[in-house]
């Protein structure tokens, strides 16, 4: 991995220039982890849907190893809309929050078999509506499942990454999101999520992030800002 020395930055960066250094950051991102992808286990947009539901407050790993045989057990929406009391939560219970993620797949599929004829709609206005489902896993879906750039996944590695290169000021996922759609051509609006992800994950970690080995640091602003200073 080829390394870069931190260097100054303009203190107030145009649209273009920002436009022009986030071009450069994907492209190096890009370099570093060929491999970015969705890191949950699914063979469809339900079991896609599920997983992420799952995903929340909890590693991808762990909902990996819950979801293998979820699947198996739980093959179409009405399952989930029909599984009898305690079940579902007992066989999803070590991703934490059972009952309250529970909860939201039995609501998001009765709704799915009531409306969509069990299938998971392709539409960011539909699965917004869903129960349970915001813009994050919305955009998960169409971006994995169906390939459909609508928008970017902001996770919690996302938003701390955006803010540390500069590319956002903004705390809230939603306002977060519009600002990465400004500056991310859209033709990288899927692969930008599992790039900042992955390096969060590997390098930009929330505590110890590795600016050294960072082959962005120096399009970073915060390269040189003590580890305690950074957002979190």
């Amino acid at each position: 991995m080829a390394r870069h020395t931190p260097s100054a930055l303009p203190q107030k960066e145009t649209l273009p220039q920002q436009r022009a250094r986030t071009g450069q950051l994907i492209e190096r991102l890009k370099a570093a982890h060929p491999d970015a992808r969705c890191s949950l286990n699914y063979s469809n947009p339900l079991e896609l849907l599920v997983a992420t539901v799952l995903s929340a407050q909890c590693t991808d790993e762990r909902v990996n190893s819950v979801t293998k045989l979820l699947f198996k057990k739980y093959r179409a929406a009405s399952d989930y809309a029909g599984a009898p009391p305690g079940e579902l939560e007992e066989d999803i219970k070590s991703t934490g929050f059972y009952r309250n993620k529970a909860k939201a797949l039995r609501g998001c599929c009765a709704e799915l078999v009531a409306r969509y004829e069990g299938k998971v709609p392709a539409k960011m206005a539909a699965l917004v509506q869903l129960p349970g489902v915001g813009r994050k896993t919305a955009n998960v879906i169409l971006g994995n499942a169906y390939a459909m750039a609508e928008g970017i996944v902001v996770d919690t590695h996302v938003r701390r990454l955006a803010g540390r290169l500069g590319l956002t000021k903004q705390t809230d996922p939603d306002k977060i999101e519009q600002d990465l759609l400004r500056l991310v051509p859209q033709k990288d609006w899927i692969v930008i999520g599992h790039l900042l992800i992955l390096h969060g994950r590997r390098i930009c970690s929330a505590r110890t992030p590795n600016c050294p080995v960072c082959p962005a640091n120096d399009l970073c602003p915060s390269a040189k800002v003590p580890s305690s200073s950074l957002p979190t």
